[in-house]
């Protein structure tokens, strides 16, 4: 595979470069994603399981208040026997096989999470979908200035934009925009890039997330 070429854009939207970035990264063919989409869905259902509190209950009979006694005797009142008023049954009674609190976590290997991003980083790539811009100096936060530099790649289609921790003011100035979700290049993962329609990266976060998975690679 060869090395795939990105343009980089300026603050205004005009071509200000390129840079090179791995093909073991952003270089599968579509071929090779279509042929990994079970991978990347079990990866994305696992992130989401993960993200589930698990915190939701029911109480059964044996945990509503009250139910004790025993509403009447076993025979002869011509009714159907009942041991306990708080019996499924009954107004007020427990419930069967509710949601009791549990942990939706799944196990995810590592290089399977890795292997997905790299998969749906490629797709995006393929279509032309991401993008590297350069938002110039930001004395000063400024969403206008934001929305200025992403406008020309992506419009209004929804894009995850992917910053250094050290970009506070690019952070500061893309939060507000309702079509971005921002996060550091260190916590890129498959679902904010199987949701988003284009990824866009600044210079400097692309150059920190290609150093940092090839070096694990390496």
């Amino acid at each position: 595979m060869a090395n795939v070429t990105f343009t980089v854009t300026d603050a205004k939207g005009a071509q200000a470069g390129s840079v090179e970035v791995p093909a073991e990264l952003f270089g599968f063919s579509a071929e090779e994603v279509q042929a990994h989409v079970p991978l990347i869905h079990q990866v994305v259902v696992a992130q989401l399981a993960a993200a589930r509190q698990g915190t939701h209950a029911t109480k059964t009979r044996g945990m509503v208040s009250g139910g004790g006694k025993k509403p009447w005797k076993q025979k002869g009142t011509g009714r159907a026997r009942q041991g306990s008023i708080r019996a499924p049954q009954w107004y007020h009674g427990g419930t069967v096989f509710g949601p009791q609190p549990r942990d939706y976590s799944q196990r995810t290997p590592k290089k399977m999470k890795a292997a997905a991003l790299r998969y749906v980083l490629s797709d995006r790539a393929n279509a032309g979908r991401v993008a590297v811009v350069d938002f110039g100096a930001l004395e000063a936060p400024s969403t206008k200035a934001a929305v200025a530099a992403l406008s020309p790649i992506c419009g209004d289609k929804f894009a995850t934009v992917v910053l250094t921790r050290d970009e506070v003011n690019e952070w500061l100035s893309v939060r507000n925009i309702p079509t971005v979700h921002v996060l550091f290049a260190d916590q890129l993962n498959t679902y904010d890039v199987v949701t988003a329609q284009y990824v866009v990266f600044t210079k400097a976060a692309l150059d920190e997330f290609v150093a940092a998975k090839t070096a694990k690679e390496a």
